[in-house]
């Protein structure tokens, strides 16, 4: 496997270097986590090449149903003989299609945004693996070579979901963590998105926590030896897995790619996928050790660059082109006859893989010219609202166009924990098989699962409905925290590894920078302050990060809050976030009869010029308010009926002292108010 963070000036050096005759890229071993477990590994200038076998080892050690290398050698040789008799007397050859899901792993990032990589990019990989693995003429995957094969297997991107609605092929989920461990690939992301693996080849774009690693696969089990049950592998896990700069191959780059030179042709995957379908190392992962392929030359050990290496028999030169060594993906081009008949007899036989021959996950299915699928998208922290106003909550969500035209409207029903039915129009283009990801806006203040699906589309009754309802997480946007009694606060800031990707500040309303901060030298450093804030003004705290991951994961664990002095109330704290976070909070000039922690009924923002608002926590849900003058007299009265009505309009009243008298079933609360 493979790793890009390269400099451009190491990268040319290497370019040089492996055009060179005899150059092999350093070797060494390095202390790494593996699926939960320290172990050495061997290193291609730093790189972790492929995690396979050590993968391979972890699946042993956790199913005893799992053959052993031995076992399973044991067991696919003679059909291997078996299919080498039928081969050389067969008239036809058979061509297995496959399905791929490719699931892109990302945090929130917008597309084109590492890791969050393009459809172009991913389809640019099932490109490089048909080059590849069909030898195609006048492609970087043909070879002259006497041995080399067409290994008669290609690859298509689905075209039906799980659900029996069509498809691109890929998966989008945002997984709210900017970077992955084995371990947590394994128990985490593979679980919760793997699509069906008797119907899919299922592949992972992530990125890894690890950046030295550049990929691994599942390698199949086989089943009908005496005493051992059949065992594919743990199904929720079957697949493989690449760093997303190495998915893709640079030949198709459409300048949206997010690759990295020397691993940036695509072969990462056609090695992996090389394991997935039974192929071994060329080298057999020993010194002149055994891949089960006759017709590869025995190799010392894995190469890097594009040496020329006397093999171990001293009969010639070792296979550096061969797609199950560690070589440059621009060294690599070729799979033997041998290698051919492994991957077939595993096509044949293996537990998931034989069923995929007969899958239908690839063959388009009729479509309509209307056709609207909605996604509900992952919310990976509580939002506050930024403004200093009424708040408004959003969701996140996705609309894909699965039909034959443009799709230029769409209306939209939702709902909150089965609550009111609200409707969202939403108007934009999106073209045949593309999405778009947008906020829209929720009329609700409670927390819960929401709801939504897709009524009509184009103006018309949406002609699939299987596709057009999807739920989710739904978190309700806080309005300001309002401070009381307090004309500072406490600021705390834990950098993480790389602060010099992070920036802050504070603006009061006039959108005027109190304080800031940053960019800052790395290392983890905590950092105090108190603001001095005057009453009577909402503020905004803003934090950004270059990186695009926050400040909590992945490069320390970074941090931020702010607190009233005597820490009993908190605007704002975390360090999840993307790219930037924002967080709103006010300073009013009155204590207890702003917010009140019985009732917890409040008005905000406070003092207020056009609309104040009436804000509850964990309080009933008002029945009816009214406003009364400075001299008791009242001004109006108002029957609450929806969320709307705890929107007060004071446009139209005079500067001075308010009083609002609210009600619920059980409580009756006056609150005062300050119209500027």
């Amino acid at each position: 496997m493979k790793n890009y963070l390269l400099s451009s000036k190491s990268f040319l050096a290497i370019l040089f270097l492996a055009t060179t005759v005899g150059f092999a890229q350093e070797k060494s071993t390095k202390q790494m986590v593996l699926f939960g477990k320290k172990q050495e590994v061997t290193t291609t200038n730093d790189y972790v090449r492929c995690a396979s076998v050590e993968y391979e080892k972890y699946l042993q050690e956790n199913d005893s149903n799992r053959l052993t290398d031995e076992q399973f050698e044991a067991w696919i040789n003679p059909l291997i003989e078996s299919y080498k008799t039928r081969r050389s007397t067969a008239s036809t050859t058979e061509i297995i299609t496959i399905p791929v899901v490719v699931h892109v792993i990302h945090s929130g990032q917008s597309v084109g945004v590492a890791p969050n990589i393009t459809d172009s990019q991913v389809q640019s990989q099932i490109t490089v693996m048909n080059n590849d693995f069909r030898r195609l003429s006048g492609t970087p995957g043909f070879n002259t070579n006497p041995v080399g094969a067409d290994t008669e297997i290609q690859f298509v991107l689905a075209k039906v979901d799980p659900n029996g609605n069509p498809t691109n092929g890929i998966n989008r989920v945002n997984m709210c963590q900017s970077s992955w461990s084995t371990a947590d690939i394994n128990s985490t992301v593979k679980p919760n998105t793997i699509w069906d693996p008797t119907q899919y080849l299922n592949m992972w774009s992530v990125n890894f926590t690890d950046q030295t690693l550049l990929g691994y696969a599942q390698f199949p089990d086989a089943s009908g030896l005496p005493g051992l049950n059949a065992s594919g592998g743990s199904a929720s896990t079957d697949g493989v897995v690449a760093n997303y700069a190495t998915f893709g191959g640079i030949a198709y780059n459409d300048g949206t790619f997010l690759l990295n030179a020397p691993y940036n042709e695509g072969r990462t995957m056609t090695h992996e996928v090389g394991h997935w379908v039974g192929l071994r190392h060329i080298w057999g992962d020993s010194s002149c050790g055994d891949d089960f392929c006759a017709d590869t030359p025995v190799h010392h050990t894995s190469n890097g660059g594009c040496p020329s290496v006397t093999n171990c028999t001293n009969t010639g030169l070792e296979m550096v082109q061969n797609y199950m060594d560690y070589t440059n993906d621009g060294c690599m081009n070729i799979y033997t006859q041998n290698q051919k008949d492994r991957m077939v007899v595993i096509m044949n036989n293996a537990p998931r893989r034989l069923s995929l021959k007969t899958s239908t996950k690839g063959t388009p299915i009729p479509l309509f010219a209307n056709d609207a699928e909605v996604k509900v998208e992952a919310v990976c922290s509580a939002p506050v609202s930024p403004v200093c106003g009424p708040s408004q909550s959003y969701q996140k969500i996705s609309l894909f166009n699965r039909g034959t035209s443009n799709l230029t409207s769409a209306t939209l029903n939702y709902s909150v924990n089965g609550g009111t039915v609200y409707t969202y129009n939403w108007s934009g283009t999106i073209e045949p098989n593309k999405f778009s990801t947008f906020d829209m806006p929720v009329s609700s203040t409670t927390s819960g699962t929401i709801t939504v699906s897709v009524v009509n589309a184009n103006g018309v009754l949406d002609q699939r409905s299987t596709n057009n309802s999807a739920s989710g997480s739904f978190t309700a946007t806080n309005g300001p925290v309002n401070y009381t009694g307090f004309t500072t606060v406490l600021f705390k800031l834990k950098r993480d590894n790389v602060a010099s990707e992070t920036t802050w500040n504070l603006k009061n309303n006039s959108g005027t920078t109190l304080y800031s901060g940053g960019p800052y030298g790395n290392g983890s450093i905590v950092i105090s302050q108190t603001w001095t804030v005057p009453a009577g003004a909402c503020y905004v705290f803003t934090i950004n990060d270059a990186g695009s991951n926050g400040i909590c994961c992945g490069n320390g664990n970074g941090y931020y809050t702010i607190k009233s002095p005597d820490n009993t109330i908190t605007v704002g704290e975390g360090g999840q976030f993307g790219a930037t976070e924002s967080k709103a909070f006010s300073i009013n000039y009155l204590s207890n009869e702003v917010f009140d922690t019985v009732s917890n009924i409040y008005l905000y923002p406070n003092p207020s010029r056009d609309f104040v608002n009436i804000g509850m926590t964990n309080s009933e849900f008002p029945k009816a308010y009214s406003i009364y003058n400075a001299l008791g007299q009242k001004i109006t009265e108002v029957q609450i009926s929806s969320e709307s009505d705890l929107t007060i309009n004071t446009s139209n009243l005079s500067i001075g002292t308010y009083f609002v008298n609210v009600s619920t079933e059980n409580t009756n609360k006056t609150l005062r108010f300050i119209k500027e």
